[in-house]
């Protein structure tokens, strides 16, 4: 008597175990359980926040201004500005005897800025135009992204050197520029996707609901294609960044006395034959470690986020 029903109080225990509902596990903890695997993004990932941290710190640690002269390192031949603690100039001034330390800081945060701005601008420019031409398709599909092409066959430098001499090199111009012409590529790539998305079976149910397009494309579609959106605007940023310093490289970018990590690389570059190295070690040094962290972190959430992973 006591085994059955030690039996029966087993089985009615098991019973209730399997009754209980399984809890899922949501997509977006998976993903970030595979990011945090990855040791190359998680280490870009660190290596970046420390960059973000020190240009929203080092600014207190200055003891130069971005336009102030050391005139004793300009109208001395033997100093040439080295890098000092004794005098506040922790990477040293530049030909003209302004603070290194204080400029690659200035450049770093406009560098930065002017790659999450032109990042935003394709995430929203583009996933709403890449939405619209992929849903309703047809004649509407076809102007759209034929629009996109005429675009895309003008060179964009062309363009955005275009804009600066005729409105003047400003940073409202700079970033209206940048703007124009990072959409392109995620309204392709939201299009593609949105093609894909339309067809399946929940936007399918929420048009049999009476669902307008508006709403299937804001409620339905968009939010399924926030995982490849956020891959694509970290890898686009440093395209952009790349962009500003390579404007900014030919002088056509951020005007003095503000500066950008392109302008302070161009200024190195003309001062090494002088031996003034580190004009051009610090701003590349800031210049390579955002790119490369930026990529991996783009690398590390594309595998996070890829459906074969999954």
């Amino acid at each position: 008597m006591l085994a059955d029903e030690r039996i029966d109080t087993l089985a009615k225990r098991q019973a209730a175990e399997t009754a209980l509902p399984t809890k899922g596990r949501s997509l977006w903890l998976d993903a970030g359980r595979r990011f945090m695997r990855n040791r190359a993004a998680m280490v870009s990932l660190i290596m970046l926040l420390g960059v973000v941290l020190f240009t929203i710190i080092g600014p207190f640690l200055a003891r130069w201004s971005i336009e102030k002269i050391d005139w004793p390192v300009v109208g001395s031949v033997l100093a040439k500005g080295y890098p000092s603690f004794e005098t506040g100039h922790y990477f040293g001034t530049d030909e003209v005897g302004r603070d290194l330390y204080s400029r690659t800081i200035q450049g770093t945060q406009i560098s930065l800025l002017v790659g999450i701005i032109g990042s935003g601008v394709a995430m929203i420019v583009g996933t709403m135009y890449g939405a619209v031409a992929g849903y309703f398709g047809g004649h509407i599909d076809s102007l759209m992204m034929r629009f996109v092409d005429i675009i895309y066959s003008i060179p964009y430098m062309f363009i955005l050197i275009l804009l600066l001499i005729v409105f003047g090199r400003s940073f409202v111009m700079l970033f209206v520029g940048i703007g124009l012409i990072s959409w392109l590529g995620m309204a392709r790539v939201v299009r593609g996707q949105t093609l894909t998305l339309k067809n399946r079976e929940f936007v399918e149910a929420a048009i049999a609901t009476g669902a307008k397009p508006h709403v299937l494309i804001f409620r339905h579609i968009m939010p399924n294609l926030l995982g490849i959106v956020a891959v694509y605007a970290t890898l686009l940023i440093p395209e952009m960044i790349l962009l500003e310093s390579f404007i900014s490289f030919l002088g056509l970018g951020v005007q003095e006395p503000n500066t950008s990590l392109g302008t302070l690389i161009s200024e190195g570059a003309q001062t090494m034959q002088y031996g003034t190295i580190w004009q051009l070690v610090f701003p590349l040094a800031f210049f390579i470690t955002i790119l490369f962290t930026f990529f991996f972190v783009g690398d590390g959430l594309r595998d996070a986020l890829d459906p074969k992973d999954r």
